[in-house]
Parts: C-alpha cells; structure tokens; sequence
C-alpha cells in the first residue's frame, strides 16, 4: 500500500465516479480503476460498490474514507513541517543568556524573531557563564547572548561580537563618588569592590584583571555575589561599588548611581556564543540574523524584524 493508493481511493470516494476522479487526477481510468481494486485485494475487503451509474460507499469503505483523509493530512502537515525545519521556520530553539549584558539586545530580538518565525518555539535559560558554556559544548543549547568567554572558556567555543559598551562605577548616593563627575581608574584600587562569583563567572575575574593591569593594581573584592540581581542588592546595602556598564541602568533603575569610569580604553562586549563543532539549525542561523539587526539598531534606527531575506551566519570569530 503506497500514498499514491490512498491519494487514487480518496478521488473515487470523493466524485463517487471513477470518470470524474480519473479526470482530477489526470491518470487514465483503466489505470485508477486497477489502483482502487488492488487498494481493496491488499485490504481484503471491498470498499466500493460499483454500477453503470456510478460507484457508492461500502461501510467499510465510510471507515476508510475517514482514516485515509487523517492519514493524508498528517503526511501533508510532516512533509511541509520537515521543509519549514529546513527553512528555519519550525522547531524548537534553546537559547542561553546572560540577563543583564544582555537587557538591551534580547528583548526586542526575541520579539522581532517570535513574530517572524511564530513556528519556532524558542526557549531561553538564565544561566552563570560556566553553565552557558558548558550547555554549548554538549548541546543542550544551540546559541547563547553574553559576554565573550576567558581563560579555559575559550576552548572550543566561538563568539561574535554585537556591541560594546564603555563602563562606568555603580553606587549609592551615600558613597564620594557620587559627588565626581566620573572615576578615574586609579581610584578604584583603594575601594571595596561587589563582583560576580569567579567560580560561576571566570570571565569576569579575568576581566577585572586586565582592567587593573594597566593601572599596576590589583582589585579588593569585597563581596562575591552569584547574581545580578545579588550585586545590584550589596551596592545598595552599602558593602561596596561595582564595575558595571550603561544597560545595567536598565537592570537596577533607580536604586543605585552611575558614573562614568576614565583610565582605561577597556569594554564590555556583548555578542554570540556557540559550539566551534555544534550544530546551528536554520532557525537558530535566522536568530542569529535577527539579533545582528537588533544590535545595529540599538540606540539608534528601528531595525525591520521581518519581511527580509535572512542570511546564515558568515562573520564569527574564534576565541
């Protein structure tokens, strides 16, 4: 039993005349007719009831007709799923992320690409730099926004860069430099800092490393804290300043003060993380698209998020 006897059955059952299905199918009626009398031979039962005015419906053949018209519908809908896979346009997507680098970039990319591709069911996980990194390498996620990797991070993982983001000091109203116009690197040294957890976050020690390298100092970390949300509380709470960034503003709002750190040409960079050996479906290959015209919008023109031809991936830089 192929489709095709399905697809051949289907007509004559529909027209109730082996003439008028030959006709729609444009096979000669010989040929149908023989189809729909093997269809019956293989099932052992007659479907039809043939006469010179026409053909009509045994009661097995009303069963068949139903089973046969699910049967087609759902080899429709898997053939035309399995082409919008490919295209890009159906699945599922794991997304890693680092929240706060992140706030200004992903919001509006995972609206733009929910609205360009409604097929494709993306899931986003919050996670430490050490468990996104982990999740690239053995697949349980496709992509991830963050920063770029560092140290033994790097191994086997590539990133791209979005955007970059100048740093500024983060504090309460309380501390001296509330009072400055901005910070010079210099000063930092002497103050307690609150930092990202260097077990879950390695990057951001080896950031805070090459930041004071070129000052010869060396940062007193204060408090590690294993969250955002951890850090925006201990500045608050008065246990020190932070390094931080302008979208972070975006993060804690109000409850802390920003100023502007000089000193220093370093930035924070925001981009694309992904398996140097993984496999990027076409729809994580149109995210990726759609998030690239987010970041080149930032700030600036509203980037179209739909209605455009997307490209794979071309400009990735090994770490």
């Amino acid at each position: 039993m192929e489709l095709r006897h399905l697809r051949y059955f289907l007509a004559v059952a529909e027209a109730l005349n082996f003439t008028k299905a030959a006709a729609l199918l444009r096979v000669a009626q010989p040929a149908l007719s023989r189809r729909v009398q093997d269809l019956e031979d293989e099932i052992g039962v007659d479907l039809l009831k043939r006469s010179s005015r026409g053909v009509v419906l045994t009661a097995e053949g009303k069963l068949f007709l139903e089973k046969t018209r699910q049967l087609l519908k759902l080899a429709d809908e898997s053939v035309e799923q399995v082409r919008a896979l490919a295209r890009g346009q159906y699945g599922e997507l794991h997304i890693g992320y680092s929240p706060s680098p992140t706030v200004e970039i992903l919001p509006p990319a995972l609206a733009a690409f929910q609205k360009a591709f409604p097929q494709v069911n993306v899931l986003l996980h919050d996670a430490s730099q050490r468990e996104l990194i982990e999740g690239l390498r053995n697949g349980t996620l496709e992509l991830a926004i963050t920063v770029p990797p560092a140290g033994d991070q790097t191994a086997g993982i590539q990133f791209e860069v979005l955007r970059t983001y100048p740093l500024c000091v983060a504090m309460t109203a309380a501390h001296p430099f509330a009072r400055m116009k901005s910070v010079p690197l210099e000063r930092l040294a002497a103050e307690s800092l609150v930092a990202l957890r260097r077990k879950d976050y390695p990057e951001a020690d080896h950031f805070l490393d090459r930041l004071f390298a070129s000052s010869r100092g060396k940062p007193r970390i204060a408090v590690e804290c294993d969250s955002a949300s951890s850090l925006i509380t201990e500045v608050e709470a008065g246990r020190g300043i932070a390094l931080a960034t302008s979208v972070f503003k975006l993060v804690a709002g109000k409850r802390l003060l920003y100023r502007p750190l000089t000193g220093t040409t370093e930035v924070l960079s925001v981009g694309i993380a992904r398996a140097s050996k993984g496999d990027v479906t076409p729809a994580g290959e149109n995210f990726c698209e759609i998030v690239r015209k987010i970041s080149k919008g930032v700030n600036g023109a509203k980037p179209k998020s739909s209605g455009v031809r997307l490209k794979p991936v071309k400009r990735v830089v090994e770490e």
